[in-house]
């Protein structure tokens, strides 16, 4: 149902030059807003052509900020094309966080309880919020690993300003979604950042400005098992939180 919907909202053929925010609830539902705004637990929503209604904010799944496609595509930091070896997302005592950070025992920790490669979470947590615990998005998105309220309620994350129990639950995530995925860290990255049936809709990484670019930024810092991520780790090394 979902699936359908968002993808009837896609083939509404909009300009290329457009931009447009989708609001996708948790029963399926998908909204065209002219804009948005978080306020308190709510979520406002600006109807296109005036006015505005108000929303339970844990009903909403996510939002896209950015529906404009680009021509940039994603490249897989593969040895080989095609080696399928190295799409392993499980855990590995080998594979570290990468950064350095004061939660890495955390990170190391919820990894391994989730069965994800912790240098990915490590990875995911740098894009979402730099390591700020307390960080809030614009869409209501919180704490470490930018869980949004509807998310955070599905996985058992009952305090998502708890930097312990936000990996916890953004760990979890990221291994349903491997597992969804094939193990495919494009394909698992693009559906942490816009959603599942994006992912499915678009048969790969939708064509997001937004999204292409967040999938590109982490695998630049991340390597798949089996590669070197010291180079990576180096360059990437964050500044200081948000």
């Amino acid at each position: 149902m979902r699936k359908a919907l968002l993808a009837g909202v896609c083939a509404l053929g909009l300009a290329a030059s457009a931009r447009a925010e989708l609001v996708l609830f948790r029963e399926g539902r998908v909204v065209k807003a002219a804009g948005y705004r978080v306020v308190g637990d709510e979520l406002e929503i600006d109807v296109p052509g005036g006015g505005s209604y108000r929303v339970d904010l844990d009903r909403v799944d996510r939002i896209l900020d950015d529906e404009v496609e680009v021509d940039e595509t994603v490249a897989l930091p593969l040895e080989e094309p095609g080696d399928t070896a190295a799409y392993d997302l499980s855990y590995r005592a080998s594979r570290r966080p990468l950064f350095g950070t004061p939660y890495d025992a955390m990170i190391e920790a919820e990894a391994r309880r989730a069965n994800v490669d912790a240098s990915l979470v490590s990875a995911v947590i740098r894009a979402e919020s730099n390591f700020e615990p307390r960080s809030v998005s614009r869409k209501g998105a919180r704490g470490l690993m930018q869980l949004m309220p509807a998310t955070a309620k599905r996985l058992g994350v009952a305090r998502p300003f708890d930097p312990r129990a936000n990996i916890r639950g953004g760990a979890q995530y990221l291994r349903e979604l491997a597992d969804r995925f094939d193990n495919r860290p494009d394909l698992v990255l693009a559906a942490y950042n816009a959603g599942e049936n994006a992912v499915d809709v678009h048969g790969g990484v939708p064509p997001y400005r937004e999204t292409v670019g967040y999938v590109n930024r982490i695998l630049s810092w991340w390597t798949p098992a089996g590669r070197s991520s010291s180079t990576a780790a180096a360059a990437a090394a964050p500044s200081a939180p948000r």
